[in-house]
């Protein structure tokens, strides 16, 4: 019988886009070996023999488990082994212990084993992942249609005078309807090579209109099936709902609690005292783009939501700044999502990680 058999296995991998390096160290920190591998299912799996081969793996530690990592942690998720996000080494240990793909993936296994390490990854196989997928691309339709018709509009200030003013007052959806009709003919003038132009303009931004239109169609769909009770809170619309969603992901309960949440939003104050003076400050971390969906909700609450508008005339009477004040109803607001997010439909059902 191998003497190895027994043995409890930790590994780390450093990921990259078409290879992975791993290091497998044993309870004690003792390294056992190396492995480069493909970034493939049959990579995956040699990876699995392979730290099986040392022992009984009972954690990954795994680099970018939401980017190059991904495949990778759904693979080892499937098989039920515990993986643990590990972020890169920082500059300190890196200026002092240099910088190569095995020194990463040691040091993302003794992050694991030490303790360090405790995040579990999004799930990343569910309809959330569905939505994440969905509002990448319509995000960034958006963007590209913004940059469309300011495009076009620059464009237009610069165009000949007589067809600038032929064009001057309209509204942006008639502008935009008017310079897709237009003929421009041969380019062979300045005219002509502007119509050309703001045709093609006026094209993309609608058909990119279009397909903004189509994603939200199924973010409101999906959100709607998967939190309907998120979605009946008051202010939370389709694009709010899924940014809230991606951020909880697939298995929200990896949040062991909501004051977690609330931190992962960037909406729990962080202590900043020193000597005698005891205070906190704003936390400017967490994830940019649900803060700003619980700032949404905050905004709409404070124009048309009774109670939240009867506590905002309050706390102004006793002292407190709009900013203040906004402040604390995003962390109200995160502690309401997360409820809901927990007892949303699909969610997984098992307990936080300890």
């Amino acid at each position: 019988m191998d003497k190895g058999a027994n043995r409890q296995v930790v590994i780390g991998v450093d990921t990259h886009k078409d290879l992975h390096v791993a290091v497998a160290l044993d309870a004690l920190g003792v390294r056992l070996g190396q492995l480069l591998i493909p970034a493939t299912t049959a990579g995956y799996a040699q990876l699995e023999q392979w730290g099986r081969a040392h022992g009984t793996p009972t954690a990954f530690g795994v680099e970018g488990t939401g980017s190059y990592g991904a495949g990778l942690t759904r693979f080892l998720r499937q098989r039920d082994y515990r993986v643990l996000e590990v972020n890169r080494p920082d500059r300190a240990a890196r200026h002092r212990q240099g910088k190569t793909d095995p020194l990463d993936a040691e040091a993302a296994a003794r992050a694991v084993l030490a303790g360090v390490a405790t995040a579990v990854p999004k799930a990343g196989d569910g309809t959330v992942e569905l939505i994440r997928v969905l509002k990448v691309a319509r995000d960034t339709a958006v963007r590209a249609r913004s940059q469309a018709l300011i495009t076009l509009k620059t464009l237009l200030v610069t165009a000949p005078a007589e067809f600038r003013e032929e064009l001057a007052g309209l509204a942006d959806t008639a502008l935009l309807h008017r310079c897709a009709g237009l003929r421009p003919g041969a380019v062979t003038t300045p005219l002509a090579a502007a119509k050309h132009a703001l045709r093609a303009l006026a094209h993309r931004w609608l058909d990119l209109h279009r397909e903004v239109h189509l994603h939200d169609g199924e973010l409101d769909r999906l959100t709607q099936e998967q939190a309907p009770e998120l979605r009946a809170a008051f202010g939370v619309g389709p694009d709010t709902a899924a940014e809230l969603l991606i951020v909880a992901g697939d298995n929200p309960r990896r949040v062991h609690s909501e004051a977690a949440f609330a931190a992962l939003c960037g909406v729990a104050p962080l202590p900043a005292s020193s000597g005698q003076t005891t205070r906190h400050r704003l936390n400017r971390g967490g994830h940019r783009q649900a803060n700003a969906a619980l700032y949404r909700v905050v905004i709409v609450r404070m124009r048309w939501h009774p109670a939240t508008v009867a506590y905002t005339k309050r706390r102004l009477a006793e002292g407190k700044t709009k900013a203040e004040i906004i402040r604390c109803l995003k962390r109200y607001v995160a502690r309401e999502a997360f409820r809901h997010l927990l007892h949303r439909s699909g969610a997984d059902a098992s307990p936080p990680a300890a």
